[in-house]
């Protein structure tokens, strides 16, 4: 049987790395998309190869439309059909709405909503036998955070997105969205912050990484899915 192709943006690091080891473990190929973090990409493709499976790292800024055009291209020569789609890869510019410098915002809007947007046009092209797109949102998508306008506003209108294409694309692929709530501290906050936010919530944890990743697992598996966002947040939505 040919092996079939997971494509994850923002594989390197964080939940993105998560993703792949989890595609990988499930006998997906992965293309390991990246940016700037060369060496981590690197060594996640020798840990998933390890796995029995190929690993294809692909380089390319998502906030330029000519280099995702350029990523499929390559895609196109993989042995592997492509079914999942991943888009992971984000950025989340810190500021308030009176003062946050226009590049910030056009950074968020760009390679958070309308990366995943091109990406998943160009993946329709390829997935003819049907396949599976998953959006990562975010818990803050419905908080509102004042402090992060791009973002919060990129990740809400990633959910529109969802349900927007998962009209347009079915029957034959599936559009849904995970969003997780606290799971790994971002580099802006303090370690007195990020606990006092864990201790808000009802399950007074963080998730762990594998518990996200099962969602996605879900989703791939579960073919009757479609137009949802999963919500893994440890009741972060209830406070």
């Amino acid at each position: 049987m040919k092996r079939n192709l997971a494509l994850i943006t923002g594989g390197a690091q964080r939940l993105g790395k998560v993703f792949c080891l989890s595609l990988a473990r499930m006998g997906y190929a992965i293309g390991l998309h990246y940016r700037h973090s060369a060496q981590e990409a690197f060594l996640l493709k020798k840990e998933i190869e390890t796995l029995g499976v190929p690993a294809y790292l692909l380089r390319a800024d998502l906030t330029k439309p000519e280099k995702i055009d350029k990523l499929f291209e390559i895609v196109c020569e993989f042995d592997e059909p492509l079914k999942v789609l991943v888009n992971s890869a984000a950025v989340m510019p810190a500021g308030n709405a009176l003062d946050l410098p226009l590049e910030d915002w056009d950074v968020a809007i760009d390679l958070n909503l309308r990366a995943p947007f091109l990406m998943a046009q160009q993946a329709a092209k390829l997935m003819t036998t049907g396949g599976l797109i998953v959006n990562v949102s975010d818990i803050g998508a419905h908080k509102f955070w004042s402090g992060y306008p791009s973002y919060v506003v990129s990740k809400s209108g990633l959910e529109t997105l969802t349900r927007v294409l998962a009209k347009s694309f079915a029957p034959s692929i599936r559009v849904n969205a995970i969003a997780p709530g606290l799971v790994l501290k971002s580099e802006g906050l303090t370690p007195e912050e990020w606990n006092r936010l864990v201790a808000r919530l009802p399950l007074k944890r963080p998730a762990k990484p594998e518990e996200i990743a099962s969602a996605l697992e879900f989703l791939v598996r579960n073919e009757y899915v479609t137009g949802q966002t999963i919500v893994v947040d440890g009741g972060y939505s209830l406070v």
